[in-house]
């Protein structure tokens, strides 16, 4: 693909209908709209579709081919405001044709990217994405200017952020950010959720503070050395997380749902059931809308229940910021799926 045909598809992007004009109303029913501030990554997708992936010094014919916005800390946060909260984002992107392009889409969400900033010299961070038939998903990352978001950064935010009434983060920026901004908002006692992916080796103690801890399977195992494969292993794992002192932990297990462990015990919630499509930022779609029904004041349990579902519907179309639903959408559906 030229520059000239890919900056046509980012503007065809920008420019397709979309469904989300309901979602900047507020929530009625609720008596306060969350605010959201999310710190961490922003990439553009380059997901491919294949039956096989090629061996090595192949080559062989994908099936089709998706550009889009992506990024673990973009697509959560507009997660998040599709569910309809206040978002903020704190993000660098590269000085090349898509830093522009992604801060122009936060803008068309209707995301606060004041803190966005274009880094010179460092490429815009990528993700090449392989989707098997089954909607199964394997991701490489590149960071680039996501590298360039730094503790100095979150200072400089500070005043949009203790407005916040939660902060998101992931693993897509440097560690020592994410340790940075997980002790600023205990100082300032604003709930915290780290989304540890891609999983890497952690500073337990620099997560000690901290409110919520949400990897997924193989984050789970990455982290704590032990297999996650069921539900009995994501408990073992859950133990030894809550044990290193992490103290509140929430895996992810895809089609088996969520286990939820705390102080207080563990506590299972059920999955949805939904056809597939493609799997791509089902995590994300699961922290963006978690903050946000947390933040309304739903328990626990029911931010989890709800979360769940919301990307289990995200699975059900391609891409990540182009699947998820507005809050609209998703209300109709959790009240279908949940008539007594």
């Amino acid at each position: 693909m030229t520059p000239s045909e890919a900056f046509s598809k980012l503007d065809a992007i920008q420019d397709e209908p979309d469904n989300c004009t309901a979602l900047y109303e507020p929530n009625k029913t609720m008596a306060k709209t969350p605010r959201i501030a999310v710190v961490g990554s922003a990439n553009i997708d380059l997901t491919t579709f294949t039956d096989v992936l090629p061996k090595p010094g192949e080559t062989i014919f994908g099936q089709r081919f998706d550009l889009g916005f992506g990024g673990k800390g973009a697509n959560q946060a507009v997660a998040a405001r599709l569910c309809g909260a206040d978002v903020f984002m704190v993000a660098r992107v590269g000085n090349d044709l898509f830093g522009p392009a992604t801060i122009k889409n936060f803008e068309k969400f209707g995301i606060d990217a004041h803190h966005v900033c274009q880094v010179e010299g460092v490429s815009s961070g990528v993700a090449p994405i392989f989707v098997d038939p089954a909607g199964q998903n394997r991701i490489l990352v590149v960071k680039g200017a996501n590298d360039e978001l730094k503790p100095a950064d979150v200072d400089a935010a500070a005043d949009v952020l203790k407005g916040a009434d939660c902060i998101v983060l992931q693993f897509e920026i440097p560690m020592e950010t994410v340790y940075y901004t997980v002790q600023f908002a205990r100082r300032n006692g604003i709930r915290c959720i780290v989304n540890p992916a891609p999983g890497q080796p952690i500073d337990a103690k620099a997560l000690s503070d901290l409110d919520y801890f949400v990897p997924n399977e193989s984050e789970a195992e990455t982290i704590s050395g032990m297999p996650v494969r069921n539900l009995d292993d994501a408990t073992k794992c859950a133990q030894k997380l809550l044990g290193d002192g992490i103290r509140r932990v929430l895996i992810t297990l895809g089609k088996n749902g969520s286990l939820l462990a705390g102080g207080e015990g563990m506590h299972h919630i059920p999955a949805f059931s939904v056809e597939s499509v493609d799997s791509t930022g089902a995590g994300d779609a699961f922290i963006g809308s978690f903050a946000v029904f947390l933040g309304e004041g739903f328990s626990e349990r029911e931010a989890v229940r709800r979360a769940n579902l919301y990307a289990a519907l995200s699975t059900t179309g391609v891409g990540t910021q182009k699947s998820f639903y507005d809050r609209k959408r998703f209300d109709l559906e959790w009240a279908s799926r949940t008539k007594s």
